[in-house]
């Protein structure tokens, strides 16, 4: 039978809730590190507070990998940069211009970097809610990300999510298992600086939306 004690649930005061509205607005994406060595023992932590993420059926299907040694750090490196030449491209004219200054990823210097596997074919969870969205494994995958992002954001990490890379390059570079597939690569360390504007809005690539309170009502 299952334990019916719990604790008794926690209150959030209005304080609490100011200081999370803060913790939002500053988790930037981070690409521009100190080198400084991060403790090994915050590293588990926040990699710990990433298992309290929701996921469909509780499944939890997200399987860290520390990226550490050169060779493997190098190959992610010259994968980056093959898919940022591809990338740039796609663009023309000011746009490919602004493009090219873009600072979009901190490979060479972050202390530690993390990549961050769905593994389609774990057993547990028996399969709960993912026969008509087989998706939500990898869905949940990404909450494990962001829970792991806004803890390191209030110990004061930055984290860079890289997506210009091949996700079969980096499977195959750090070799695990054929039936993982790549989520996210993650660079984490102690930001050069920090502002509450994303970089890209703050260079002109995009601007940020704001229409998302006037939901579709149906």
């Amino acid at each position: 039978m299952p334990d019916s004690a719990s604790a008794a649930p926690p209150t959030f005061d209005a304080a609490f809730q100011a200081r999370l509205v803060e913790l939002f607005r500053w988790r930037r994406d981070v690409r521009r590190f100190r080198p400084d060595p991060l403790p090994d023992a915050l590293v588990e932590e926040l990699l710990a507070l990433a298992d309290l993420a929701p996921s469909v059926g509780f499944s939890q299907p997200w399987r860290f990998v520390r990226v550490e040694s050169a060779e493997a750090r190098q190959a992610v490196r010259d994968d980056f940069v093959a898919c940022n030449r591809d990338a740039l491209a796609d663009y023309s004219g000011e746009r490919a211009q602004l493009y090219a200054r873009l600072k979009l990823a901190g490979l060479e210097v972050a202390p530690v970097q993390l990549a961050v596997f769905c593994d389609e074919s774990t057993l547990q969870g028996h399969g709960l809610g993912r026969k008509t969205m087989p998706e939500m494994l990898r869905y949940s995958v990404v909450t494990a990300v962001h829970t792991l992002w806004l803890a390191a954001r209030a110990w004061g990490i930055g984290v860079g999510w890289v997506s210009i890379l091949d996700p079969a390059n980096v499977t195959r570079a750090l070799g695990v298992p054929e039936d993982w597939s790549l989520v996210a690569y993650l660079c984490l360390g102690l930001p050069e600086a920090e502002d509450d504007r994303p970089e890209l809005e703050r260079e002109g690539w995009e601007a940020r939306r704001s229409d998302s309170a006037a939901a579709i009502r149906r």
